[in-house]
């Protein structure tokens, strides 16, 4: 097996005095799909933001592209490979489609997305990307907060509740999209309330408990009782 692309050995993170993680430690490999999955308040994006530089307080090691992240920006990192599509979006109101979009690839890493393959990728974006950015529906500005994350040619995308407050047909469209998005070689870990369809997609998963790792491994190798035992600690 190829070395891992991103390692994490014993990470904690902290809110002021309130530790969130709890020595969480795995490894994800190039090409790898990952779902992380937890009930509200597990510590899912918590981890996401600890690994992309935006969380300042942590202790253990982030080692990306055998890089260790210890001590390095948030922008340092985003250049390095790791781009994340947020929770909510989180969207330049101010900006329209196209500008959001370029906004991503201000990293200046090179690769295979540019605004002629994201708007291959979502046709109704180059329809109206000179349109401001929230006047688009929900599923619309979804497919440009990931579009903006695939500018920046990753390495690593992280992917925080992509179905959030969309129609269920919203939902299935922008996942049927995942595999050609994974496909160009990318590592992704995926957050995601619907286990069903998060597992689906996954070629491996973590279960997160109030900041630790209660179950981990590939989907098909747990019974639906013992990863619901693990999501709610039943």
């Amino acid at each position: 097996m190829s070395d891992p692309i991103l390692s994490l050995g014993n990470v904690e993170a902290f809110y002021g005095d309130a530790r969130a993680l709890h020595g969480v430690s795995f490894d994800l490999h190039p090409g790898e799909m990952l779902a992380l999955i937890g009930s509200n308040g597990a510590g899912k994006t918590t981890l996401l933001k600890t690994i992309c530089g935006l969380i300042s307080r942590y202790g253990g090691d982030i080692v990306f592209d055998q890089q260790n992240l210890s001590g390095t920006s948030a922008s340092a990192i985003a250049s390095a490979g790791i781009a994340l599509v947020p929770e909510g979006r989180r969207l330049f109101p101010s900006l329209s489609v196209e500008e959001n979009l370029v906004i991503g690839g201000h990293v200046g890493r090179t690769g295979p997305w540019n605004l002629v393959s994201i708007y291959e990728l979502f046709p109704i974006l180059k329809e109206r990307r000179h349109q401001p950015s929230t006047s688009l529906s929900g599923g619309q500005q979804q497919m440009v907060a990931i579009g903006r994350a695939l500018m920046a040619n990753p390495k690593l995308l992280l992917l925080d509740e992509l179905s959030l407050g969309l129609a269920p047909v919203i939902i299935k469209d922008i996942y049927a999209l995942l595999p050609r998005i994974v496909g160009q070689g990318l590592s992704a870990i995926l957050v995601e309330q619907d286990v069903t369809r998060a597992l689906g997609f996954a070629d491996r998963f973590i279960c997160l408990q109030e900041g630790r790792v209660a179950l981990e491994g590939a989907p098909g190798s747990f019974t639906r009782e013992e990863i619901s035992q693990a999501y709610f600690g039943a």
